[in-house]
């Protein structure tokens, strides 16, 4: 599953369980930059116990346009600390939205299970950019590593093709529908032509995201986070476990050529 359903999954029963709710009373409404999450909430595969994990998924244009509709100064919000019980996130977890992101942050994590020790170095800047395409190689214990990244459905279809035809080598694949990654989703607010001329949007964004993956962060490795321990610990059992399999995973079905 992606994380805005893994969230919605996890809420409906672990944490409803602990909070003392019937998960058929929540709402859970996601602000997402993509427009395909509005339709994922309604896929098969998606549910939990019956009910929807995610039951409404706004973009945030729309979210943008129902603050400016309600006249809120959001700018001059105070700032308050995340909701209980999901008040911990990781670095690696907030530069998702950047084409590469993923990549990254899975790369922190199986670098150090697989060597054994701590990262000397986090970044791993051969997979960063905006570029369509970016090939990079790591050596991760005896594992000699070469991954690929691919933002833009025709970026996707040329790197694909290439796997298939052996011009490509490589061991592991993120692919981003939307060129430079969710930051550039077809959700996110509209800009006039002046700035969509004038501004790599999808470079300004994805530098924001890896502004907040810094140093000052607690965590900035997925595996790191003592919430998503907790939650392995006291209900998921262990990555890939019965449990996990049911909440956390999905099925594709093949549509059409």
């Amino acid at each position: 599953m992606s994380p805005q359903q893994m969230f919605g999954a996890v809420y409906k029963t672990y944490f409803a369980e602990k909070l003392g709710l019937d998960p058929k009373n929540i709402v859970f409404v996601s602000a997402i930059p993509c427009t395909a999450k509005k339709f994922e909430v309604t896929r098969p595969g998606q549910d939990v116990d019956g009910m929807p994990g995610v039951d409404i998924a706004v973009t945030t244009r729309e979210l943008g346009r129902m603050i400016q509709q309600a006249g809120i100064d959001y700018k001059g919000l105070a700032d308050e600390k995340f909701d209980q019980p999901i008040d911990i996130g990781s670095g690696a977890g907030a530069i998702f939205g950047a084409t590469g992101g993923v990549m990254e942050a899975a790369l922190r994590t199986a670098a150090e299970v697989i060597e054994g020790k701590p990262l000397e170095k986090l970044e791993f800047d051969d997979v960063r950019g905006t570029e369509g395409i970016k090939f990079a190689a790591y050596k991760l214990g005896d594992i000699n590593l070469k991954v690929a990244v691919a933002s833009g459905t025709a970026n996707a279809n040329k790197l694909l093709k290439g796997v298939q035809d052996g011009t490509y080598d490589v061991q592991f694949i993120e692919i981003m529908a939307c060129p430079g990654g969710c930051v550039n989703g077809g959700g996110q607010p509209t800009q006039p032509a002046l700035v969509r001329n004038t501004v790599d949007l999808k470079k300004l964004r994805a530098s924001v995201l890896y502004k907040a993956d810094s140093d000052k962060l607690a965590y900035r490795k997925s595996h790191e986070n003592p919430l998503i321990k907790k939650i392995y610990d006291e209900f998921l059992g262990e990555p890939n476990s019965h449990k996990a399999h049911e909440l956390l995973h999905t099925y594709y079905i093949k549509r059409g050529k």
